[in-house]
């Protein structure tokens, strides 16, 4: 909303209408209200949270439909990958760059066997895969995986489990209260004193909510942090005026994807979806969420980032909880040409 207000709230002429609803985390009831949506309201864009069993399948009706659909929240591959269509666009992050930011890192840092703590959905599948690839890639062993149901209650069971692998790391394949919930319990396990957490999506909401002596240390990748310069901190701060705290990587891309959907829907003159992606491959993008380009599977490519969280000491004003590690260039941490199964980019 705040980025439709502020491309003056109509494009070609027309008001510009915001509607939502929620999934529920289910599949089915993401792909019949994006059908219903398309079907009655006259929807032109569609844009999808999180969850990636509802992203696939909305994207699945936005295509057959032939309506553009936009992703940020969901991070499984295989939408630019096996499932790429002409009108998905993959915004904010993947499994595979979240995959090669924070595995190389921490097989190069020593951390060599793994084992995984996985969502048992198509998000954490396709995290553990392509974290797996890429720390056996390295020349790491992955030791084994146990996977756990979304919003899990308990998981005194699962650590237990990896605590008994011997592994060296535990990589958490999964995202939001799941990541919250395992970390709480691994504090309280002391996993921590033998094996190190690597946090594969990790959220700044996460991090709030468990405080810094929770997570100090961790490392993860990021598409977007708030206080990274001047441009993010003038957008996080008009954000916060209105919600009264810092926005997330997956805020910051909402807003971005607006905004350039928009000027894209100006420069096809059009709200056509062909026309619609047309313009915005051809166009370059550059904002206070990132620059790059949109390419033929869907995916956006832009810069990601390494951070890690601070220690409590080292924290000196609200929400400042993130020090960047690294820059890491689009080109190397999303899925290359070679490595692509989408039929789109060939």
């Amino acid at each position: 909303q705040m980025a439709i207000d502020d491309f003056g709230g109509k494009v070609l002429g027309m008001p510009i209408e915001l509607i939502s609803a929620d999934h529920q985390n289910k599949a089915d009831i993401a792909a019949s209200k994006a059908r219903e949506w398309i079907d009655t309201e006259g929807l032109t864009m569609l844009f999808g949270g999180t969850n990636s069993g509802t992203a696939l399948a909305s994207a699945k009706v936005a295509a057959e439909k032939k309506r553009v659909y936009i992703n940020n929240g969901a991070a499984s591959s295989a939408l630019t990958n096996e499932q790429c269509t002409p009108y998905t666009v993959h915004y904010a992050y993947d499994t595979v760059a979240l995959a090669k930011g924070t595995g190389t890192a921490i097989v190069e840092t020593g951390g060599k066997s793994w084992y995984f703590l996985t969502a048992d959905y198509a998000f954490g599948h396709a995290l553990e895969a392509d974290t797996s690839s890429v720390v056996k890639a390295k020349g790491g062993t992955v030791v084994g995986a146990v996977r756990h149901p979304l919003n899990a209650s308990d998981f005194s069971s699962f650590l237990l489990q990896a605590q008994n692998s011997k592994a060296q790391v535990l990589g958490l394949a999964n995202a939001g209260g799941d990541t919250i919930n395992a970390i709480k319990a691994a504090k309280e396990f002391g996993i921590g004193k033998s094996m190190k957490l690597a946090g594969l999506l990790i959220f700044l909401s996460d991090v709030h909510s468990l405080g810094l002596r929770n997570t100090e240390g961790l490392q993860f990748t990021t598409s977007w942090y708030w206080d990274l310069n001047d441009e993010s901190r003038k957008f996080a701060n008009r954000f916060f005026e209105k919600a009264k705290r810092m926005p997330s990587a997956i805020q910051a891309a909402d807003y971005s994807a607006t905004m350039n959907y928009l000027k894209a829907v100006e420069a096809a003159k059009s709200t056509d979806a062909d026309k619609v992606m047309t313009a915005w491959r051809g166009m370059k993008m550059n904002d206070f969420f990132g620059s790059g380009y949109l390419r033929a599977d869907g995916r956006y490519v832009h810069d990601m980032y390494l951070m890690q969280v601070k220690a409590p000491a080292e924290s000196t004003k609200p929400w400042d909880y993130y020090k960047l590690v690294k820059k890491l260039p689009g080109e190397q941490v999303f899925t290359t040409k070679a490595e692509s199964k989408c039929a789109l980019w060939k």
